[in-house]
C-alpha cells in the first residue's frame, strides 16, 4: 500500500484502518524523534507519539483539503508536547539525542567539534519552547519553512522571525562563549 498522501488522507477520512496503520508506519519515527528533540524522555516520547496518532485518527476529518498531512501531524505533535510541558512544569527535560555530527578523523577537530556540539545541545535545550520548536522543525526534522510554519501553527514571517531569534541566541551561546568573537 504505497500511495500518495492525498489518497492516504481520503482513506483515513473513510475510516480505513489499513490506512491508519500505513500512516503510523510512515510517520512514527519522525514524530518520535521530534518528541525526543523537544526534550521528552524515551517513555514520554513514545506515549506522546502514540497520543499524536490517536488525535490524528480522531480529528482526520478536520484536515482541510490542500493542507499537507506531514505539517498537520507535526502541528498535532507540537500541541501535545506543549500541553505536556504545561502540565508537567517540574519535569526535567532530557538531553538532545540524534544530533547529526559530520565524521572527521582529525583528533583535534573531533575534540573541538564535540565541545562545540555540547555547547549547541545545551543552548538548544535552554531555548524557550517556541524558539526550540522552530529550530527542531526546520533543521532537525528537515521541514521546509512553509511546512514548519504550518506545523507550528504560525505565519511564515513569524516562523522566520522566531528562527532568526533562535539562531542568534544559539550563535551567541555557542560561538561567542566558545572563545571566538
Amino acid at each position: 500500500m504505497d500511495e500518495s498522501p492525498d489518497l492516504l488522507v481520503e482513506q483515513l477520512k473513510a475510516g480505513n484502518r489499513a490506512a491508519a496503520e500505513q500512516l503510523v508506519d510512515i510517520y512514527y519515527q519522525q514524530i518520535y524523534l521530534f518528541m525526543r528533540r523537544l526534550g521528552h524522555s524515551r517513555q514520554v516520547s513514545e506515549d506522546l507519539t502514540q497520543e499524536s496518532f490517536l488525535q490524528a485518527w480522531c480529528y482526520i476529518n478536520q484536515l482541510k483539503t490542500g493542507r499537507i498531512l506531514n505539517s498537520w501531524l507535526y502541528s498535532i505533535a507540537a500541541n501535545i508536547s506543549r500541553l505536556y510541558w504545561r502540565r508537567h512544569k517540574s519535569c526535567e527535560k532530557t538531553g538532545l539525542e540524534y544530533a547529526d555530527v559530520p565524521d572527521n578523523n582529525d583528533a583535534a577537530d573531533i575534540i573541538s567539534r564535540n565541545e562545540q556540539l555540547g555547547r549547541l545541545k545545551n543552548a538548544l535545550e535552554n531555548l524557550p519552547i517556541k524558539l526550540k520548536e522552530t529550530v527542531v522543525l526546520h533543521y532537525m526534522q528537515h521541514l521546509a519553512i512553509s511546512e514548519a510554519a504550518a506545523a507550528a501553527g504560525i505565519r511564515e514571517g513569524t516562523f522566520k522571525s522566531r528562527l532568526g531569534r533562535a539562531l542568534e541566541i544559539l550563535r551567541r551561546q555557542v560561538i561567542c562563549e566558545g572563545g571566538k568573537p
